[in-house]
């Protein structure tokens, strides 16, 4: 599959795009679905942090286990 042409998005294509998703959800509606994409993205953050610290906590407390 020829991939490499999609990293060469020129301003032209851009611009073209931009007028698409206007022209598709309207003015109003943008902001709106920015909003819930930033939430969704911080929710998916904070779930990765809490899955690191879920698994550091396992980690000491399975080292705390063994040393005893």
């Amino acid at each position: 599959m020829y991939t490499s042409g999609l990293l060469f998005i020129g301003t032209q294509e851009i611009i073209i795009i931009v007028v698409l998703v206007l022209l598709l959800f309207g003015g109003k509606k943008i902001p709106e679905l920015m909003r819930g994409l930033g939430r969704g993205v911080k929710e998916f953050k904070d779930g990765q942090k809490e899955d690191t610290t879920e698994n550091n906590n396992t980690n000491t407390t399975n080292n705390n286990n063994n040393q005893n």
